[in-house]
């Protein structure tokens, strides 16, 4: 299922998603080396250099320390040999991760979720405290993925864990907006968000693609649910059923 846009207008503009839908992309087309050469050959190197340069791994995290040569190379997590990135700021990358993404098309898709449900749940919490469950999301979403996989070597990058507390705080809030969906990409269907939200959180557990970290999307997801919970923000936005597709 990929949804296409929520029955369900705001009576606000949505300034924090727009901001952070703005700096992901600019981010991305211009820092990072595989969207500065967007219409060129990439160059795979220079990509993985540059997240390793750049973004959280569980490793360096676990350990305090950026990675070896011998920790990358072998796959290992043991501090033993020279670091490749001695000057690497280890405890800021969990949150410069949010901000980097594998490739065009995960920036794409995590930047139209966002778009789709951010608004409602922006309007809902508040400018402030919106971007505060945002980065609690992704920064908690972060931690739990490095507490599962401690020694893992591989960087981890995407808003996904973010945009999931997203998710989460748009179930509670609004579990009867229809969601146009499309379904095995043939099929453009309205669901209600509750059936779209809680069908793609229980098809995390059966993702099959080792790239993907469905454990920070799960623990995303779950943070945005508790905050919500806990924030008891009003809904808002709310319209009739007969009302206009639009966003």
């Amino acid at each position: 299922m990929f949804p296409i846009r929520d029955l369900n207008p705001t009576s606000t503009r949505a300034y924090v998603t727009y901001a952070l839908i703005a700096a992901n992309v600019a981010i991305f087309l211009l820092w990072q080396p595989q969207g500065r050469a967007i219409w060129q050959a990439a160059d795979p190197v220079a990509e993985a250099e540059f997240l390793l340069a750049h973004a959280v791994v569980p490793c360096e995290v676990t350990s305090g320390q950026p990675l070896t040569f011998r920790e990358v190379f072998q796959g290992v997590c043991d501090g033993v040999g020279q670091q490749i990135y001695p000057d690497k700021l280890v405890r800021v990358t969990p949150v410069t991760s949010m901000f980097l993404h594998g490739g065009l098309f995960h920036l794409i898709t995590n930047m139209w979720v966002l778009w789709i449900f951010g608004n409602n749940v922006e309007e809902a919490f508040g400018r402030a405290r919106y971007l505060a469950m945002y980065l609690t999301a992704g920064l908690i979403a972060t931690g739990a993925f490095i507490a599962l996989r401690p020694e893992g070597t591989t960087p981890l990058v995407g808003a996904s864990g973010a945009i999931a507390g997203v998710l989460g705080a748009y179930l509670l809030l609004h579990p009867r907006a229809q969601v146009l969906s499309l379904i095995g990409f043939v099929l453009l269907f309205p669901l209600p968000a509750w059936v779209f939200l809680g069908g793609w959180f229980l098809l995390q557990f059966w993702n099959a693609d080792p790239s993907v970290a469905w454990e920070a999307h799960v623990f995303g997801f779950v943070v945005g649910l508790v905050i919500t919970l806990l924030a008891r923000p009003s809904p808002g936005g709310r319209r009739r059923d007969d009302e206009r597709w639009r966003h």
